[in-house]
């Protein structure tokens, strides 16, 4: 397995475009100590694993503090059995073939002894959350770059994201041919963690996220966790438009501002691309979700085996995208 992390969705992203298994704990599950920061309230390091065993084992050597167990030991296939389970089909999307692989997901988790019951979509404000979770990441971000790097290795040369972003505009033909620092700069102008504009967009986000959010969804409807599509499958590498993201789908936002456990399990695959089936409860329920998707896993068993080609040049588009790699490092 592999260790991510992720603050909006870099554990389960990845982990669903690949047909493997990825856990974002419950934040403060897992040390943020070495994470180059974003969000402290976000920031959280994850098992990638080909199972849910897999993660549940690297788990148990991640987590730290009280809650802390032998994730491996507690999974049980027979978690599913009578348990009430959230059906988010607002999050599904558009596409008919990836609601056809979350339809026949369904019927895995029926055969598994799972009671379904349909959600409707939480009533929140998409402008509000979006302007707070932005918000409390620059203000984060900043006071987390300067801690973080005024304790880097002597030899680093700078000591605060302002001195960051200093560096970066000194070396621009290296450190930003292909990527801007507007959000580093927005950061660097941030105030303060006391700021009380940061203290009401934290309370905000977390608000509507968990309040008004995930927990909403599980008390009113008597549910256990929520399913949903993990996200869309990915599309082909295109050199002449760039890649085409469809309307991306899935609550991965929702449960990262939360800071709750999300867990992405292979379901199959659309035109041999894997897509993945999300499931997410409260805070601090890291074993039941690893356990339902332990109960879905096994009685899927819709993990795709990879097919591996000789090498990456074999991929006509990934060629491309190699000898151009070399002609920017060469420039």
């Amino acid at each position: 397995g592999a260790v991510g992390t992720e603050t909006n969705g870099s554990i389960i992203c990845p982990s669903n475009v690949n047909g493997i298994v990825g856990f974002k704990p419950t934040v403060g599950l897992v040390s943020q100590q070495y994470i180059v920061p974003i969000s402290a309230t976000q920031d959280t390091a994850g098992p990638m694993t080909k199972s849910v065993k897999g993660a549940a084992m690297m788990l148990s050597a991640m987590a730290t503090g009280e809650a802390k167990t032998d994730y491996a030991a507690a999974l049980d296939a027979q978690s599913l059995k009578g348990t009430r389970v959230g059906v988010a089909r607002f999050a599904q999307g558009n596409n008919p073939a990836t609601i056809a692989r979350f339809d026949a997901a369904l019927h895995e988790l029926e055969a598994a002894g799972a009671i379904l019951v349909e959600l409707t979509p939480p009533d929140i404000d998409e402008r509000a959350l979006r302007d707070a979770e932005l918000l409390v990441m620059s203000h984060e971000f900043k006071a987390g770059m300067d801690a973080y790097l005024s304790d880097a290795a002597p030899a680093a040369e700078v000591r605060s994201l302002d001195a960051l972003i200093s560096f970066n505009r000194e070396h621009a033909d290296v450190e930003m041919t292909l990527f801007g620092q507007d959000r580093a700069e927005d950061a660097a102008a941030a105030g303060g963690l006391d700021d009380p504009a940061y203290l009401n967009a934290r309370e905000t986000a977390l608000r509507l996220m968990r309040a008004e959010g995930i927990d909403k969804l599980l008390a009113d409807n008597d549910v256990k966790v929520i399913v949903a599509p993990s996200g869309t499958p990915s599309p082909r590498i295109d050199q002449v438009n760039g890649d085409v993201w469809p309307e991306w789908v899935g609550l991965d936002y929702m449960a990262a501002i939360a800071g709750y456990p999300h867990l992405t399990v292979p379901m199959g695959t659309i035109n041999a691309a894997p897509i993945g089936l999300s499931f997410i409860a409260s805070a601090n329920e890291d074993v039941a979700v690893l356990s339902y998707g332990y109960a879905f896993e096994q009685q899927s068993k819709l993990r795709a085996e990879p097919h591996y080609l000789k090498n990456a040049e074999a991929v006509p588009e990934i060629a491309v995208a190699l000898k151009r790699k070399g002609e920017l490092l060469a420039e």
